[in-house]
């Protein structure tokens, strides 16, 4: 259960979070880079989740969903209360969380952003989540995960 040096486990080692890590290897630059992380953890991809960083009417969102689908933007707008949303730009991402694209995690952000957590987790026993480097992933209780970062909880991939 030990972290493993990210400030996203020392987040959870600090609060008495349960969790597991759990690394593997995949390219960060793979096509289907979070089904290929799915396999490589041995795990059904619907309980790996992707870390993207919006930006909703301006102000800058974390979306948390399955990578077994595509977010709706649209969704994620009017679930914090906005008109629009937009995939953020890379390097604006990487800055505002202190993380780089592949290992960006809901936790332990440089800036604590709002987030939003597709609520299909809420229905598994626990989630893959990035742990905040490439080939480090953190398994844990969705409600874990939704009172460490306050988020909300809405439908948010597309049909």
């Amino acid at each position: 259960m030990a972290g493993q040096g990210t400030p996203a486990t020392a987040l959870l080692v600090k609060r008495g979070i349960a969790h597991r890590t759990h690394p593997y290897r995949v390219s960060p630059d793979a096509p289907n880079y979070g089904a290929l992380v799915a396999v490589a953890l041995g795990v059904a991809p619907e309980r790996v989740f992707k870390s993207l960083v919006t930006a909703v009417d301006g102000a800058l969102t974390v979306a948390v969903v399955p990578v077994t689908g595509e977010l709706d933007l649209k969704a994620l707008a009017a679930a914090v209360g906005g008109k629009r949303a937009v995939l953020a730009d890379r390097a604006v991402a990487e800055r505002a969380t202190g993380y780089v694209r592949g290992g960006i995690s809901p936790l332990g952000q440089r800036r604590r952003l709002p987030t939003v957590l597709d609520e299909a987790a809420l229905q598994l026993p626990t989630i893959y989540v990035s742990a905040g480097r490439r080939g480090l992933q953190l398994e844990l209780a969705a409600a874990d995960l939704v009172a460490l970062t306050d988020a909300r909880t809405a439908v948010l991939q597309s049909s």
